[in-house]
């Protein structure tokens, strides 16, 4: 098992690479003077000059890739001189120093992500922490009832096959992965959140937190989640659901269950006892792969909704430009999305013994 999981974080960290690489690349070679972006119309030569030195946009590209690389890993080596742009600034790095070889010093940190170009110099780092939580609570919401109503619907599904609670079934699940989740979030937020108000006392947008009206702080309003969950866990919810339904009864025709049938158990056992773990190895691989692109894909719904997560942050970084935001936010989506394929890994032994690892 130990051995396994190197395996899999070497791979994991050679992917990450590749990530990092692409995003620089992508970023780096857009056209336009980042300078420029930063500074907008207002700008003399040796304004420019001034950011371009600060940010290292006057180095090779060659250059700046392996500062960026520098920053970002955990140990990293730094100059101890002023005038060198790889210079130890604790304010930037919270750093401890391991070694010191001449003017060169080996330090441990946590990767830093560089600064905002439109939020004052703010740490990127400061910025997803603050938007990464509000996200990470709407996209465990979605894919908690994708999990709960999906498998249920799944199991219903396929107990009633080819009768008229599967048809239903079939068809809401099938409109449910047609339609776009912008379109979702418009029209939920209009006919939940605006014509049926007064029923339901949902808003039409709305974040975690609230600032109070009377100047006593942010306080957390549990209801601004309902819809936003409910819209982002559409389409997980009805692959959930399809995908349950045909591992079932793909499931219910093995031998085992001929032979349990046999013995004299009855459905609700054969389900519970051997069928519904048995099933569940496709429906965790969709439920990995969701809840690692909810967090990617949760742009329009927060959009939509208000919601002041990460998704709402990337879409406000595209608009200005910042260009670190952007590119932090893409690496710490990159970085959770294969963790969480590492972990379904592991998990698949644990369902299915018969994997090798």
């Amino acid at each position: 098992m130990l051995q396994y999981i190197f395996t899999k974080l070497s791979y994991a960290l050679l992917t990450l690479l590749g990530v990092v690489t692409v995003i620089f690349l992508l970023f780096t070679l857009l056209p336009g003077d980042p300078a420029q972006m930063m500074l907008g119309q207002n700008e003399n030569q040796e304004q420019l000059n001034t950011v371009r030195q600060k940010y290292g946009f006057d180095k090779p590209i060659a250059t700046q890739y392996i500062y960026y690389l520098n920053d970002l890993s955990p140990i990293s080596f730094h100059s101890l001189s002023e005038e060198d742009f790889s210079y130890l600034d604790h304010n930037k790095y919270s750093a401890y120093r391991l070694l010191t070889f001449k003017k060169v010093a080996v330090v441990a940190k946590l990767p830093y992500l560089r600064d905002s170009f439109q939020k004052n110099g703010k740490k990127v780092s400061a910025v997803i922490s603050e938007t990464l939580p509000n996200t990470a609570i709407l996209a465990i919401s979605a894919i908690c009832i994708a999990i709960v109503l999906g498998i249920f619907l799944g199991i219903i599904s396929a107990l009633t096959k080819d009768r008229w609670p599967d048809g239903i079934i079939q068809l809401v699940s099938t409109l449910g992965m047609s339609v776009p989740s912008f379109f979702s979030s418009i029209i939920f937020a209009w006919l939940f959140g605006y014509v049926l108000h007064e029923i339901t006392n949902l808003n039409m947008t709305g974040s975690l937190y609230e600032v109070d009206d009377f100047g006593e702080g942010r306080y957390i309003q549990w209801k601004n989640l309902i819809l936003p969950a409910i819209v982002l866990g559409i389409r997980p919810l009805a692959v959930v659901t399809q995908l349950m339904r045909n591992s079932l009864l793909e499931v219910m025709n093995q031998d085992y269950i001929r032979t349990a049938k046999a013995k004299g158990l009855s459905k609700y056992q054969i389900i519970r006892k051997h069928a519904f773990k048995n099933s569940l190895n496709p429906v965790i691989t969709a439920i990995s792969g969701w809840f690692a692109s909810m967090l990617a894909g949760a742009v329009f719904v927060e959009y939509i909704f208000g919601w002041n997560g990460l998704g709402k942050e990337i879409v406000d970084a595209l608009n200005t430009l910042d260009l670190p935001v952007i590119m932090g936010a893409v690496l710490v989506i990159a970085t959770l999305f294969i963790l969480i394929n590492i972990l379904v890994d592991i998990v698949y032994k644990w369902l299915d013994p018969r994997i090798i690892l």
